[in-house]
């Protein structure tokens, strides 16, 4: 335990806190001796005790609500946290939903390619079949006038 000197409505104190909380009890004391010494300049000397209360309570009403407050913004956290979940899911299914189109739209061109180099075969094999009909043509004419 450590011994700390506080002055508090211009008295000295000697207090005892854990090791390592010096600091932090004398920052107190100065925050809770401001406090009271804003009160007693406000309202007057009304008595030590009854100030004290005054000041107590006044603590005290603004610790609850900063309380009330941090319990609040917890409470938007939270609700915004469960809509950016609710987009994130709507944004994996618009990503799953886009995958599946991307997937079938990839078989699709896969069917047209097939389809185009089937195209492509068949007009080859009816050009070279289209050409060999026209040279036997020419042929057999070629025949035809020079027995003429």
């Amino acid at each position: 335990m450590a011994n700390v000197n506080v002055k508090f409505n211009n008295k000295d104190y000697l207090l005892s806190c854990d090791d390592g909380q010096e600091e932090s009890l004398k920052k107190l004391t100065q925050f809770l001796d401001k406090k009271y010494s804003e009160l007693k300049d406000k309202l007057g000397n009304i008595g030590e005790n009854k100030l004290l209360l005054i000041t107590t309570i006044q603590l005290i009403d603004e610790y609850f609500n900063l309380k009330q407050r941090v319990a609040q913004q917890k409470l938007k956290l939270d609700n915004l946290a469960e809509k950016f979940k609710e987009l994130k899911n709507l944004a994996i299914e618009y990503k799953e939903g886009k995958d599946k189109e991307i997937e079938r739209l990839n078989k699709e061109l896969d069917k047209f390619k097939l389809s185009v180099e089937e195209s492509n075969s068949l007009y080859e094999s009816m050009l070279d079949k289209t050409t060999k009909s026209l040279e036997k043509i020419l042929l057999n004419t070629e025949s035809i006038s020079k027995i003429q």
